[in-house]
């Protein structure tokens, strides 16, 4: 029986490593992309992205959240595990020049959206009592020195998102299903992280649920 991948998140090179990776692992697979209300299939999708079922969601609505995870069980025939890739846009200004609609898509977009789906996905997980969901964040990193604009939001909706995570992780013992967290330190090893996701989701067991996962070139724990 072929495994049934959801990847869901924001489009990134962080994102595109993770669908290249399913790509090699089974013939089809269903993405959501968040800010993406028409499912893209233009030319410029490369031929890592072949097999790709993209899929609608606006994450501002818990409703279209749960026809997200119902619509990839359909395309899918199941959906074995969900890769939700948290890599926000960084958005550097200064707190007075902060533009409120865009304060209220940030947090509905990338943070409300996120829970939103994990709760779809937790229910959908509990009833088959298996599955693994996979939580992927890059870590902090430093904005610059006093001189410099703060990421606000980016930076705002990636610890909520890591919060977001780490509470997942420490009820996962009482979960029929596996729940993981990865990170990845550096930029520029999208790809290599992508392998090291996989090799971990490939061998994923409940004694290893509740884990976070470090990526680092040179140093893998």
């Amino acid at each position: 029986m072929t495994r049934g991948i959801l990847i869901a998140g924001n489009e990134s090179l962080l994102f595109s490593a993770a669908a290249g990776e399913a790509g090699k692992r089974v013939e089809h697979y269903a993405t959501a992309m968040i800010n993406s209300l028409v499912p893209s299939r233009t030319k410029s999708d490369s031929e890592a992205a072949k097999g790709r079922m993209p899929i609608i969601w606006n994450p501002a609505s818990s409703i279209s959240s749960r026809t997200l995870v119902t619509s990839a069980e359909n395309c899918l025939g199941q959906i074995d595990e969900a890769i939700l890739v948290c890599s926000p846009p960084s958005m550097y200004c200064p707190a007075e020049a902060l533009v409120p609609s865009e304060v209220e898509a940030q947090i509905n977009n990338q943070i409300k959206g996120w829970f939103f789906l994990v709760r779809e996905l937790a229910l959908y997980f509990r009833t088959r009592e298996k599955g693994t969901l996979a939580l992927v964040v890059p870590e902090k990193s430093s904005s610059g020195g006093k001189d410099y604009s703060a990421d606000l939001l980016g930076a705002s909706a990636a610890a909520s998102f890591r919060a977001l995570t780490q509470g997942l992780l420490s009820s996962a013992a009482n979960e029929p299903f596996i729940i993981q967290g990865f990170t990845l330190s550096e930029t520029g090893q999208e790809k290599e992280f992508s392998q090291f996701l996989f090799k971990h989701l490939d061998e994923a067991s409940l004694k290893n649920s509740g884990k976070w996962f470090k990526f680092n070139k040179l140093r893998l724990f």
